[in-house]
């Protein structure tokens, strides 16, 4: 799968969704199949209007799909939403990892570090 670069509102999003632990498991609970509002609102301690609020968090961040059904909005996992989190999270990663190596160049090349120190300790 071939994703775009993600922008920084992008990422906000997602990770502002997935801060949630209700939000999680909402998730969890769509991926697995396709459910209700109503039918998840059965599951937590809250109002409905709640976890309509959690849904639309969900929505806005591109992880979850709403489709009406009659009556019911039908709430699925979009199959591509791991890849976008994942992804941004790779290229986080990917940037501390260059950091720490250009820190480790810039240690390794340092006169003044104990690895590059030859000289010999104080004589006993």
């Amino acid at each position: 799968m071939v994703v775009d670069e993600l922008d920084d509102e992008t990422v906000d999003r997602l990770f502002h969704a997935l801060a949630d632990t209700t939000r999680r498991d909402i998730l969890r609970r769509c991926v697995r199949r396709e459910l209700s509002v109503s039918r998840l609102a059965e599951a937590y301690p809250m109002s409905f209007a709640a976890v309509q609020k959690h849904v639309a968090v969900l929505e806005r961040a591109g992880l979850v799909t709403k489709q009406r059904s009659g009556r019911e909005q039908l709430v699925r996992t979009d199959p591509d939403a791991v890849g976008r989190a994942r992804q941004a999270l790779d290229e986080l990663e990917s940037a501390w990892r260059g950091r720490v190596d250009r820190m480790a160049r810039l240690l390794a090349e340092d006169p003044g570090t104990e690895e590059n120190d030859t000289t010999e300790g104080p004589e006993r």
